[in-house]
């Protein structure tokens, strides 16, 4: 018995050696100016620019194959944020992609909703919640106002409604530059 252990203990290290060596080896760096296009976007990954969402349109900005003026959630001020980043001169939001809104969260009519599950189906971001055959309803703090929820509802029960500016959603229109601390 104690040798069975012992065998089993020796193919645990021996494994976990060889899964140690194979994360260092083939270890995938992701591009750092992706990243950082990325977290410019607003992550509504509503494809409103074309692409799948957020991160694939970030790839393509950086490889040079999309524009930077086709994220209508990202409005002119996203616009700018990127040409400063990647130092292209700015372009007004492309009006093919859309047009920019204020920030917006879906709610469902829970009294008309039927339970259908398509809205569920088309939220990217899993913010919607329900059962077959019960209402359904919006996590109002995971939605991200991408719309893609409205055009599959058949009852045409989800609306959305603005979001009012207050000091919790308040953003800085230009980034914030820390004080130097000195010693």
């Amino acid at each position: 018995m104690l040798e069975a252990i012992l065998v089993m203990a020796l193919g645990a290290v021996l494994l976990g050696a060889a899964l140690g060596y194979a994360a260092v080896r083939f270890r995938v760096e992701g591009d750092p100016l992706v990243e950082k296009i990325d977290a410019i976007l607003p992550q509504t990954q509503c494809g409103q620019c074309g692409f799948p969402g957020c991160k694939p349109y970030a790839q393509a900005i950086a490889k040079g194959e999309a524009d930077i003026n086709c994220c209508p959630p990202g409005g002119e001020e996203g616009i700018h944020k990127l040409a400063d980043l990647l130092g292209r001169e700015f372009k007004p939001l492309s009006a093919e992609h859309g047009v920019e809104k204020p920030k917006s969260v879906a709610v469902i009519d829970e009294q008309a909703c039927i339970g259908c599950t398509l809205c569920i189906q088309a939220c990217p971001v899993d913010a919607i919640v329900g059962a077959a055959k019960q209402m359904h309803t919006v996590v109002a703090v995971q939605c991200t106002g991408c719309e893609l929820c409205i055009a599959p509802c058949p009852v045409d029960c989800i609306r959305m409604y603005a979001i009012q500016e207050t000091v919790d959603t308040w953003k800085w229109k230009y980034p914030v530059i820390p004080l130097r601390q000195t010693a």
